[in-house]
Parts: C-alpha cells; sequence; structure tokens
C-alpha cells in the first residue's frame, strides 16, 4: 500500500455516499507499499479502506480483482471483502482514478519473523489456493518469465557489465529449465510479510491481491519462501524453510514433481523480484508517499539459490 494520489477530504465525503457506510469522520494515509493509494477511513458506522487504482493496475483487471476478493470472502478467508456499492458497480471513480472501499482488517505487520510464523503463512497459502479452486475466471500472469525479459531490457542501460553478465546468465539457466506440467491454479503471487496481517500473533488477514493471476502453485509458495525465510543479514533460515514448507503440504500435500521443480521456481521468484524492485528503483514516482524496495536484496538471494546443490539443503 501506498499514496501516489491525494483526494480532498470533500472529495472522500462525496466518494462515500455511494456506499452504505454512513458520514466521514476522518482520513488517514498508508504509506506501507508501492503500487496503489491507500488510505483508512473513519466513518459513523466504522473503519474501512479505502483504494485508489494507480497506473500500474489495467482497469480491465479490477473485475477479476474485486470478484476474487468476494469470493474469497464468501469463502471464509480473511481478506478485504467489497462493499457494495449503492449503484451495482464493482467500483467508482475518486479524483480520476478507478476507486473502492474494502472492510478494515484489525492488525499488524511482523516485526519479528518466527518459525512458528512461517508454518501458518505455508498453510494459509495452501488454504487460500484451496478455496480458490472453485473461482471461474482466468487471468494470465504479466509478469511470467516472457515478461522478465522486457523488464531487464528497460533496466540493462544503467547496470554494471558484470552484472548484465550474471543475469544474463541467469535468463539463460531458467528459460532452458524452466519446468512444465505442473498444478496450477490462481495465485497470490505477493504474499510478503507486509501484505499479511497478524493479531495477537495469529494470521488475521491476507491483503493486496493486485498481483494475483493463474500460475505454479508452487511458483506462489516460492514467492513466500523467499520473502519470509531469509533472515534480515539475507542469511537463508533452514527452522523457516522447514516450517513454511510443513505448513503448506500439511493442508495441501506437495507432489514429487513440484518438490523437484521448487529450487528452479525459487531462483526465478528471486529474480521476478530483482527485476521490478531495480526498474522501480530506477523509475521513482516523485511526490509519492510510497517505499522504494532495495532490489539488492533480491540479488543476494538469486545468488543463494545458485549454491544449492539438492532440495535437503533448504530443510523441505
Amino acid at each position: 500500500m501506498a499514496v501516489y494520489t491525494y483526494p480532498t477530504q470533500k472529495e472522500i465525503k462525496h466518494f462515500i455516499q455511494e456506499y452504505a457506510i454512513g458520514q466521514l469522520d476522518s482520513v488517514e494515509s498508508i504509506m506501507n507499499g508501492v503500487d496503489n493509494s491507500n488510505f483508512i477511513i473513519h466513518t459513523s458506522s466504522g473503519t474501512f479502506i479505502l483504494t485508489l487504482y494507480e497506473k500500474r493496475i489495467d482497469e480491465n483487471d479490477l473485475p477479476f480483482f474485486i470478484e476474487l476478493l468476494q469470493h474469497l470472502s464468501l469463502n471464509k478467508l480473511s481478506c478485504p471483502q467489497p462493499i457494495p456499492r449503492n449503484d451495482g458497480k464493482l467500483y467508482g471513480f475518486l479524483s480520476k482514478r478507478p476507486a473502492n472501499i474494502f472492510s478494515y482488517i484489525k492488525g499488524s505487520f511482523l516485526n519479528d519473523i518466527t518459525d512458528i510464523h512461517c508454518e501458518e503463512v505455508g498453510s494459509a497459502l495452501a488454504l487460500m489456493h484451496q478455496k480458490i479452486k472453485s473461482f471461474q475466471s482466468y487471468r494470465k500472469n504479466t509478469l511470467s518469465l516472457p515478461d522478465w525479459r522486457i523488464l531487464w531490457k528497460k533496466c540493462f542501460d544503467k547496470v554494471d557489465v558484470n552484472l548484465k553478465k550474471e543475469i544474463d546468465s541467469e535468463f539463460h539457466f531458467l528459460e532452458q529449465f524452466w519446468p512444465k506440467n505442473l498444478p496450477t491454479g490462481i495465485i497470490h503471487a505477493d504474499l510478503f510479510p507486509d501484505n499479511v496481517l497478524f493479531h495477537n500473533n495469529r494470521i488475521a488477514g491476507l491483503i493486496d491481491f493486485y498481483f494475483a493471476c493463474n500460475d505454479f502453485l508452487m511458483y506462489d509458495l516460492s514467492i513466500c519462501i523467499n520473502a519470509w525465510c531469509f533472515d534480515k543479514n539475507a542469511t537463508y533460515n533452514h527452522f523457516k524453510g522447514h516450517s513454511i514448507f510443513n505448513g503448506y503440504d500439511r493442508v495441501q500435500k506437495i507432489s514429487e514433481n513440484e518438490l523437484l521443480a521448487l529450487p528452479i521456481l525459487l531462483r526465478g521468484a528471486a529474480l521476478r523480484f530483482f527485476l521490478t524492485r531495480l526498474y522501480d528503483s530506477q523509475n521513482i514516482q516523485y511526490g509519492a508517499l510510497a517505499i522504494t524496495k532495495d532490489p539488492m536484496e533480491y540479488l543476494c538471494k538469486i545468488r543463494f539459490h545458485k549454491t544449492m546443490s539438492s532440495i535437503s539443503q533448504y530443510g523441505f
């Protein structure tokens, strides 16, 4: 979450008249994140989240995202529930941006992640995959391996020659060995620690589904392992890796083929976030309340995965 667009209080008051949520009391900006503009709004009937969709989100994808959240909410997964509009539309417009209002989930992001938290995240991811199975819509992954190539070309000229060689070599490896015929479904694709809310040390809700798409289920788990199982000095934590894997496997069994594919998927997931962070760091939008994340963190993870020679080294 972040803030790029700044609607006035008068504009917000007018916008929320399309929702049966009472009168506006106050508004707070949410600074975490990099993609949309988000606010906590307090009204006479409760607390809600206001989201303005920024340029990275294709408006044509909004029905998919909003209907996915409706589906998950109906299936008792704790996530932001879209608040119905009085006019029956899926979303409206505020400050010339598509916008919507969602339920507020009480919770906060973790500062100190333990292996117990990781096990719970693995289980939550598997449960989400199960609950999504009955959702009939499809969305192509617009940040898959071919798209990484396009992103790399946009960043290439500003990168030093040794890094160019290293990333080109990584592309060559992934394009040669990227898995095929693994179980697929709709994945979250961005389940980082800042997209999981905890309350009283338990998961309160999963948020920010705006990269959700169809892809390998194990690619989603790989993104989580990279995001949750490295300590702050970029050292892989085997206890956390073991825990997140077991948490997932306990809810949804991981096949032998999926297990064998994990090392390559982990390298690919690390490259994907290295490239998007690199691109964002080269294209900072000044004046926005947003956090630009360090691409070098994910370069270190790529290098770590390249040293691994067996699955057992991960603790799986």
